[in-house]
């Protein structure tokens, strides 16, 4: 019974990852956007996001961890004063850097 518990734990625990971070107030006014969408634009500043990239010893599926990490990047820019965040990194090890920009809507 013991065992049936900690896996149905365990599967729950992995499959609400992507429910981790919600996007703000602020960050709700920010969207991924390209580098060549933000040519025109200033640049505020730069957003570090890091979320954890395994729970437990299963490896978090790529998709989600970007996910996470675009909604706290969002997240930092709109309490930054920016409304468009760009990718300067790949993810590694659960860390991603993006660009703040204000851009004119």
């Amino acid at each position: 019974m013991n065992r049936i518990f900690l896996l149905s734990s365990l599967i729950f625990v992995i499959t609400g990852c992507n429910s981790w971070v919600q996007v703000t107030d602020e960050g709700d006014s920010v969207r991924l956007g390209t580098s060549q969408e933000v040519a025109n634009c200033q640049r505020v500043g730069r957003a570090q996001a890091q979320t954890l990239s395994r729970v437990i010893v299963v490896e978090r599926g790529g998709e989600r961890l970007q996910e996470e990490l675009t909604r706290l990047a969002r997240n930092e820019a709109g309490t930054m004063g920016g409304n468009v965040i760009v990718p300067e990194s790949v993810i590694e090890e659960g860390r991603q850097s993006f660009g703040v920009y204000r851009c004119p809507n």
